[in-house]
């Protein structure tokens, strides 16, 4: 017989009961015991309701029965696919923020290299113009070098010329200074001769001069004693009278001696500064005839 009737409040499963409770075997148990605990008015429902097939009925359950716990079993390894998707998704979060981490880095690499490449490719074509720079400073440096040997030996012939013009002239000097010595030593033996004849008749004249002096002086003190004895031989009679004229002569006689004495002082000093005039000119024209010898 087919349940068409809505299902009564007893027999509904009750909301106390767990999956675990519903774990039981088809036989209906749990039923018995929901109708075990059943009062006296529940038993007036079941048996309104004698005309319902209880094995249908039994089997309905079972059947859901069996379905809670294929769902229930499901849920479970839903569950459990679930924590493991959640694991693979953070897995996976961490993989993508390492990936994009990684796609950064990597963009920033290309992005060197781009700038790498471009920089090498500039420098390839610096360096192709920097080749070509040097080739044709090469042949300019070949133009230079054949034009500077060119031009050392046009200075090397010009030299030679200087060479022998300046030999020539050297020689030229040469005779003229030879000239010019020979002139300047023969003036200077004139000189030489003037100055040893100005100095021999000096000489002489001091000589002359020192004898006259003497000569002089003699006379002087011959006349000083003969006047000094006259007033001696008057001092006898007048005593008084002798000392002025004896102090009068000596100081004729000092005055004499000192102008005689500055006279022949004069004299030296002038043989002496001939002299040295003619040593200096001696040794000025032995230098000037050593630097002609040197050159």
């Amino acid at each position: 017989m087919v349940l068409t009737q809505p299902r009564p409040a007893c027999l509904r499963m009750p909301p106390e009961l767990s999956p675990q409770d519903l774990k039981m075997p088809a036989t209906g148990s749990w039923i018995y015991q929901a109708f075990g605990s059943m009062d006296q008015s529940d038993k007036g429902c079941m048996k309104k309701i004698s005309s319902v097939n209880l094995d249908k009925l039994i089997s309905d359950f079972s059947q859901i029965e069996e379905k809670i716990m294929e769902t229930s079993g499901k849920c479970n390894i839903l569950d459990i696919q679930l924590e493991k998707a959640n694991c693979l998704l953070k897995v996976m979060q961490t993989k993508e923020a390492s990936i994009k981490e990684e796609c950064a880095t990597l963009h920033n690499m290309i992005k060197g290299l781009q700038q790498t490449i471009e920089y090498q490719h500039n420098l390839k074509g610096e360096n192709e113009q920097l080749k070509r720079n040097a080739d044709i400073m090469k042949e300019k440096l070949k133009s230079h070098e054949q034009d500077y040997k060119n031009n050392i030996a046009k200075l090397m012939s010009e030299m030679r010329i200087k060479e022998e013009e300046h030999k020539i002239e050297i020689r030229k000097l040469y005779q003229d200074m030879q000239k010019k010595v020979e002139l300047n030593e023969e003036k200077h033996k004139e000189l030489i001769e003037k100055k040893e004849v100005e100095i021999s008749e000096l000489n002489t004249k001091l000589r002359t001069q020192e004898k006259e002096k003497q000569s002089e002086i003699i006379k002087l003190q011959l006349e000083f004693d003969a006047k000094l004895a006259r007033v001696q031989t008057k001092s006898k009679f007048y005593p008084e009278s002798t000392v002025l004229p004896q102090s009068i002569y000596r100081r004729k006689l000092q005055h004499l001696q000192e102008e005689k004495n500055k006279e022949i002082a004069i004299l030296r000093t002038t043989i002496h500064d001939l002299e040295q005039r003619l040593s200096m000119g001696e040794q000025s024209y032995l230098k000037s005839t050593g630097k002609n010898c040197h050159i």
